[in-house]
């Protein structure tokens, strides 16, 4: 299976990323009824509602759908996998993609506090599974949609490669505290 990495902003060479084929995918239209390259308001909104750890039919087809439609191969997929294209799919329906600015600044710039950045970023397993979708629902009220390249190779990454997780983890607080630092010098 490809691993995103995180880049500051994304490029069109990043076209590659299965996170960022994905995210094309979900947040494009269907250009008509039953279009086979595009996902319906039925699909995407079954995505937005997806629970995670209770993926109901409708979810699971609308899901397959879209990952098959990126070119990923859930086929032979073990049931965590699963999970973790559930979730970053969720979280692209719920809040759409921006690759063109760091996860960092985006959080900044919706106003994100500290804290929750903090929680977010210190948060494994279940506890980070649980904040993630509240945090989502926060960015998107803010009209800020976070770049997925770096979300999602979080979500990967984490539990399976804790050293490529840290990684991810320091560049989002790096560039969100020292985004912070500028707005407050303002």
């Amino acid at each position: 299976m490809e691993t995103p990495d995180t880049e500051q902003v994304e490029t069109p060479t990043m076209a590659g990323n299965p996170v960022v084929r994905l995210a094309r995918v979900i947040t494009q239209s269907a250009r008509f009824p039953g279009d086979e390259y595009g996902l319906g308001k039925g699909e995407k909104a079954a995505l937005a509602r997806l629970d995670v750890e209770n993926i109901r039919p409708h979810q699971i087809s609308a899901l397959s759908r879209a990952l098959t439609q990126a070119d990923l191969d859930p086929e032979s997929w073990q049931p965590d996998t699963w999970r973790r294209w559930a979730l970053i799919a969720h979280g692209i329906a719920l809040a759409g993609h921006n690759g063109k600015d760091s996860l960092g600044k985006q959080l900044c710039q919706a106003g994100v506090s500290e804290s929750r950045v903090t929680k977010l970023l210190t948060a494994r397993g279940d506890a980070f599974r649980q904040l993630l979708p509240q945090l989502l629902r926060l960015l998107a009220s803010k009209e800020t949609a976070p770049n997925w390249r770096e979300f999602g190779g979080l979500i990967i990454h984490q539990e399976r490669n804790e050293e490529r997780a840290e990684e991810i983890r320091l560049g989002i607080a790096g560039r969100y505290f020292s985004e912070l630092a500028k707005s407050k010098a303002n």
